[in-house]
């Protein structure tokens, strides 16, 4: 997501985001967020497509000073970063934000525990009957073998010249 974005989403100025990001920047590694390039940049206003009158993708599609909009490329944050962002800010949208992101990752992990105990159970059940069909299985053989005819040996029809 765009800083601009983001500013939107968490109730504060795209100025007023960009500056706590800058006075806390230890906390976004490159991984978290990055500046996009100049061709980036212009390519994404291409993209757009709309004129500097229009909506608030005009405040991106400007970069000439004196007629609002941007002066420098956007930074874009990965969902990492979106989520550290809402951290740094005090807006009533931001603070709330934060409060969301901790209680669905301890929703996740009380998740996460339970389906791991499930698994465990289902390992358990797997090896159990995995021993239990190689026994059915000699069983069956066993049963086989008891039920097969008995093959005696026949003496051959006819005479019998030479006795061994």
């Amino acid at each position: 997501m765009l800083d601009a974005d983001l500013a939107e989403l968490y109730g504060v100025a795209t100025k007023r985001f960009n500056e706590q990001v800058k006075r806390n920047l230890a906390r976004f590694p490159p991984e978290f967020m990055f500046q996009l390039t100049a061709e980036e940049f212009a390519s994404l206003r291409s993209q757009i497509a709309t004129s500097n009158s229009e909506g608030r993708w005009s405040q991106i599609a400007t970069t000439s000073p004196g007629r609002g909009g941007r002066r420098h490329v956007p930074y874009a944050f990965t969902e990492h970063g979106a989520i550290m962002a809402a951290t740094i800010l005090n807006s009533p949208k931001a603070v709330e934000m934060s409060v969301f992101v901790v209680r669905a990752f301890v929703e996740l992990r009380e998740w996460l525990s339970t389906h791991r105990e499930l698994a465990e159970k289902l390992d358990y059940l797997e090896r159990k009957v995995s021993s239990h069909d190689q026994a059915l299985a000699g069983v069956i053989d066993a049963i086989r073998q008891l039920t097969a005819p008995a093959n005696p040996k026949k003496r051959p029809i006819g005479f019998v010249t030479d006795p061994e």
